[in-house]
């Protein structure tokens, strides 16, 4: 049984992630109770801050996604609270949810990732979306890549392969968004590599390769048993896995993340790892990468939540 008396999970929100959320929040607190855990799930809503001051939870385990959960926010509202959390602080939370900032930190770390570029929607509006467009191909050629710079669950991107494509996309990836984060596709093997800090430092698990059916881990692929076919490890030389392994740790590190965190990586075919993004509230429902790798581990899953919401608690 856990020291832990009441914990709290906190899934659900108003972000286009909300039933994934609440997903997660239901996988968190099943795992946790089976591990001695006694768990309260509750919603982001007005209601919140009234329960947490009559009755305070010991800890808090962040399972929001989309920017409820990793803008930094509610982990704000939480420390008003004097509510210790699993994860990373605000100011980690809001460099690593905004796409083009974390590749610029992680860049500085000397971390490989696609050449890119960020423009919000009034630059195509002000500038004239034809002439900036054809600008965009011209720098960084095709195939591209399309999405928001902040969110998750890859709503509102796809992959342009012509430059006929590439109006469509923007309009889908504004609808998410106020920014598009335009990058050159990489070609290669995606994965995967989950982190966790246990007490002795950030650690990568194994990673783990992604295959959709349908050549994009899209929302349905991510979310739909039998649309993406997952291996654990990785199909990658031992080399490369200790790269992405280690591109993992720097780019945990070199946010100022905390706890845990899933970064999602490229191999080309030539072996290099290319940095995409890092998720510091990773999905948690039955075909989430997160704890897939914590399984391949051979690790289990509601003591690795156990001990990360202890250590939280002993922080607080």
């Amino acid at each position: 049984m856990s020291d832990l008396s009441h914990v709290l999970v906190l899934a659900g929100g108003l972000s286009y992630e909300r039933e994934v959320s609440l997903r997660s929040g239901r996988r968190v607190a099943e795992v946790l109770r089976a591990a001695g855990v006694d768990v309260e799930v509750r919603d982001t809503d007005a209601g919140l801050v009234p329960a947490v001051l009559a009755d305070p939870p010991e800890a808090a385990f962040v399972a929001l996604h989309g920017g409820v959960g990793e803008d930094g926010a509610i982990r704000s509202v939480l420390e008003l609270l004097n509510v210790p959390y699993v994860g990373a602080t605000p100011d980690a939370c809001r460099v690593a949810f905004d796409k083009p900032t974390a590749k610029a930190v992680v860049r500085s770390w000397g971390l490989a990732t696609p050449d890119s570029v960020a423009l919000p929607k009034e630059t195509f509006h002000d500038l004239g979306a034809s002439a900036v467009l054809e600008r965009i191909v011209d720098r960084l050629g095709l195939p591209l890549f399309v999405k928001p710079a902040q969110g998750g669950s890859a709503l509102g991107a796809s992959i342009v392969r012509t430059a006929e494509e590439l109006p469509a996309a923007m309009v889908g990836c504004f609808a998410y968004g106020d920014t598009a984060l335009i990058e050159k596709y990489i070609d290669g093997v995606e994965v995967s590599v989950s982190v966790i800090d246990l007490g002795d430092g950030p650690v990568a698990l194994t990673p783990v390769e992604i295959v959709p059916d349908g050549g994009v881990y899209d929302y349905a692929a991510r979310y739909t048993a039998g649309r993406t076919e997952f291996f654990a490890p990785a199909r990658l030389t031992d080399e490369e896995i200790e790269a992405c392994k280690a591109m993992a740790v720097t780019a945990h590190t070199a946010l100022g993340l905390r706890d845990l965190s899933r970064t999602d990586i490229i191999v080309d075919r030539s072996g290099q790892p290319y940095f995409l993004e890092v998720n510091v509230s990773p999905g948690m429902t039955e075909t989430s990468l997160f704890p897939m790798a914590v399984e391949t581990a051979g690790r289990d899953l509601g003591t690795v939540f156990r001990v990360l919401l202890e250590r939280a608690a002993q922080r607080g």
